[in-house]
């Protein structure tokens, strides 16, 4: 495992910036561009080189529904932008990447395929198809009759943190999760998280609503709903948290330890994504693993099998695996 030397190195920063971005420290003050390559260090170095085959001909897009400064608040989110970045430096494809600010200029570019990480209103799958035939989306399934997809099944990973829990005799579980809206604003998305958390906890009778916190999907967040979970509910917290990504997981970990409260002693806690900077966190972060890099590559594949002439859509589930770190028994 590379280590946050490593990071640093790679990065060109110190060791203690790259320490205290990791752990989202919001007294430390650098720039968006360093946070960024450190970010994306840390990607590079858990990434599993594979040979650049041969070159080949061709030319797609990728379209992040994110922009810049926004995938650096959720790294699931740049994790399979660079597994899909990765895969095109393999197989030797021209790819141009797109955010969503600045979204305009795709629609003047000349490409074979697209590759769409994130989640799209109707109009906004229906724009997209203006450009191209060819479209694979990622996290997300507007239309499975029609378009490829890569998703992950988030009730399930939810299933499994519960499962755990439950199994280490956990009765007041707490979630903290984010809630996302289609970028032209049409309607908020419902989040499978949230819903499998409170179906299966239903079912358990273990459920308590007031135990539930949403906001955004970002360490800040993260941050201010724990430690306003902290002044409800005192010495009723509940014993284990599970936050709905690592990025929520992280800011919740630090407002814990704000308060002096001990980690995993007195509250488990577990997130989603497993993202690169999961084990560097203090504590090392336990986490559902969604193997992110493989959904990248995967969308290359499955849109080149498109444009080789496919022409029934496929809609494609990626497993995940529950890693028990530091922040829980």
């Amino acid at each position: 495992m590379a280590t946050i030397k490593d990071i640093a190195q790679l990065a060109g920063v110190s060791i203690a910036t790259v320490s205290r971005v990791l752990n989202y420290d919001t007294t430390l003050s650098v720039g968006d561009e360093t946070k960024k390559r450190i970010f994306e260090a840390a990607e590079e170095l858990s990434y599993k080189k594979k040979p650049v085959r041969k070159q080949e001909s061709g030319k797609i897009a990728l379209l992040q529904w994110y922009t810049e400064k926004e995938e650096l608040e959720d790294l699931y989110y740049m994790s399979i932008r660079l597994g899909v970045e990765n895969r095109c430096r393999q197989l030797g494809f021209q790819l141009d990447k797109y955010f969503q600010d600045n979204y305009e200029m795709l629609k003047s570019d000349e490409v074979q395929g697209l590759v769409a990480i994130g989640k799209f209103s109707e109009n906004q799958v229906k724009e997209l198809h203006s450009i191209t035939n060819h479209i694979v989306f990622v996290d997300s399934s507007p239309d499975e009759e029609q378009f490829d997809s890569i998703v992950i099944d988030f009730e399930k990973a939810t299933e499994k943190v519960l499962e755990h829990f439950v199994a280490k005799g956990h009765e007041k579980i707490g979630y903290i999760g984010g809630r996302e809206g289609f970028k032209d604003k049409t309607s908020i998305i419902e989040d499978q998280r949230e819903l499998a958390f409170k179906r299966y906890l239903g079912e358990k009778g273990l459920l308590n609503e007031a135990l539930m916190y949403c906001g955004t999907f970002s360490a800040d967040d993260g941050h201010s709903l724990m430690t306003k979970a902290i002044q409800q509910h005192g010495e009723n917290l509940p014993s284990a948290f599970f936050a709905g990504n690592d990025s929520i997981a992280v800011g919740a970990l630090r407002a814990l330890l704000e308060e002096g409260i001990a980690v995993p002693e007195r509250v488990n806690i577990i997130g989603v994504n497993d993202i690169s900077i999961s084990k560097y966190v203090y504590p090392s972060l336990s986490t559902v693993k969604v193997y992110t890099e493989l959904m990248g590559e995967t969308a290359v594949d499955t849109l080149l099998e498109r444009i080789d002439g496919r022409k029934t859509a496929k809609k494609i589930f990626i497993a995940t695996k529950l890693v028990i770190r530091n922040s829980s028994f």
